[in-house]
């Protein structure tokens, strides 16, 4: 490890922990949360939960991917970084900007279309159904029919995409990050 001082015990395990956190994190609200939820409610309860934990998840995500990337850079200065150093400064920085887009545009949008696409959905008596799946023909037919709601499902797509791929980049990079960090142990 490329270092003038030294951490303390301290700040390893505060380095450690929190990308541990970011990690359990991730995997918890991207694979698991979600797809167990979905099955227990309605879509529209399914989305006001979503609307209520995303920005939390994102600001939880933005902070401890900042704080893991200062506490990066303090140890392993610019200057003295190796090759695999510097790849993981990157990830850092990438994992810091993928959730501070989510954190700042792509949910906030999200939300915003997914809430006009509830109104529509409600004066068509759609969205208290649970799981996604229900009622497949009755969106369809709405959508081919309302071009406001085509309109805003299309947005709502677009920026569900966007958010799901910074997620991803993000998760990559905080894995990735993980990985060398667990291989370099001693050398946190």
């Amino acid at each position: 490890m490329a270092t003038e001082g030294e951490p303390t015990d301290s700040i390893k395990v505060l380095h450690l922990l929190l990308l541990s956190f970011t990690w359990g994190m991730q995997v918890w609200v991207s694979f698991i949360g979600g797809f167990t939820l979905v099955k227990q409610v309605t879509r529209h309860t399914f989305g006001l939960v979503q609307s209520k934990l995303f920005p939390v998840y994102f600001y939880c995500l933005l902070g401890s991917n900042f704080v893991s990337l200062a506490v990066y850079a303090v140890y392993h200065p610019r200057e003295l970084l190796d090759w695999h150093e510097s790849v993981q400064m990157v990830m850092f920085f990438v994992a810091l900007v993928m959730a501070g887009l989510n954190a700042q545009w792509f949910g906030p949008a999200a939300t915003e279309v997914m809430f006009q696409m509830r109104a529509v959905e409600e004066e068509h008596g759609l969205g208290n159904q649970i799981g996604l799946g229900s009622q497949r023909e009755e969106y369809a037919k709405l959508k081919e029919q309302d071009p406001k709601y085509r309109a805003y499902k299309k947005t709502f797509g677009q920026y569900h995409g966007l958010s799901n791929l910074c997620n991803l980049i993000g998760f990559m990079c905080i894995t990735t990050n993980l990985i060398y960090t667990a291989l370099k142990l001693s050398t946190i």
